[in-house]
């Protein structure tokens, strides 16, 4: 029987391609700014929605959150803002299917950083997988027929500081879930997720008001993408905290990457791109990977 976490993640990364798909299209009609508040803004109702459903069937659980949970909470809600931005602003430099891969370097920095200040365990096994993942997705990145010089340009910087922001953006929702100290891990991701969507709407509400506030007329104008964005976007979410919640994660991270397939599977078409000899060698190694995690695990 599939496990729980594996389930949840990869609901998790079917939901992000899709949702990512459709910021990408939002976003030749509003900035990478507005594109992101679409995924907040619209997704709010349906996450409060999920919470009450969830609660209403645990009527007798009392949660309440203290610093351990506001303060990574807070922090998370920060980092996913910049690092959803960035991303937006990567599909602009590269097409889709390679530049999102840029930002799947953090599989390998939510390793490193679990382990050094989250304490987390990754098995000798488990960082082959991880290696393996990661390794493919850099032979992914490398334009066909150049060195591994070329990997560093503005499209590279883009995604390693997007890829660093999502790492330890994960990390905290994991911290500040479990911090709840809740017996059901489906209510403790769900309770983060509302609140860190609302604080994450404000934010960049906020910052959209104050550099171009016309910018809510276009994106209400647009709303049946925001709409789906929104939608999909509570959905992968939802799909990552429980993850999160339920285990390591870097081992959620690196399950995750089957997202790349479904980004490829829309790059060809969708967006009618084609990937090269590069592309398919690293697609290889990163299901390898991914098998052996799941083999091992």
């Amino acid at each position: 029987m599939i496990e729980s976490w594996v389930a949840w993640t990869l609901l998790a990364a079917t939901m992000q391609s899709v949702r990512t798909a459709g910021q990408k299209a939002l976003n030749q009609d509003v900035s990478a700014l507005a594109a992101t508040l679409a995924r907040y803004l619209f997704g709010l109702p349906f996450a409060l929605i999920y919470l009450a459903l969830l609660w209403n069937d645990r009527p007798f659980v009392v949660i309440e959150p203290g610093l351990h949970f506001f303060m990574p909470a807070v922090a998370a809600c920060a980092l996913q803002i910049v690092a959803t931005i960035l991303m937006v602003n990567l599909f602009t430099l590269r097409n889709f299917a390679v530049g999102s891969t840029y930002i799947r370097s953090e599989i390998l920095m939510t390793a490193l950083i679990g382990v050094v200040a989250f304490g987390e365990l990754i098995s000798g096994l488990g960082w082959c997988a991880i290696l393996l993942s990661s390794l493919g997705l850099v032979l992914v990145s490398l334009p066909a027929g150049k060195r591994l010089g070329s990997l560093w340009n503005r499209a590279a910087a883009y995604g390693l500081a997007a890829g660093l922001a999502f790492s330890l953006c994960s990390l905290f929702i994991r911290y500040a879930s479990l911090s709840l100290g809740l017996s059901d891990p489906v209510l403790a991701a769900a309770f983060t997720l509302a609140f860190m969507v609302t604080v994450q709407m404000l934010m960049s509400l906020a910052w959209v008001c104050l550099r171009d506030a016309r910018e809510l007329v276009t994106l209400f104008r647009k709303w049946r993408v925001g709409l789906f964005i929104g939608i999909t976007s509570v959905l992968g979410s939802a799909g990552w905290f429980t993850a999160f919640t339920l285990e390591n994660a870097a081992y959620v991270k690196t399950l995750g990457q089957v997202e790349f397939l479904v980004m490829l599977t829309i790059s060809v078409f969708y967006f009618k791109e084609r990937p090269g000899l590069n592309e398919w060698l690293g697609m290889l190694l990163l299901v390898t990977g991914v098998v052996l995690l799941l083999v091992v695990h």
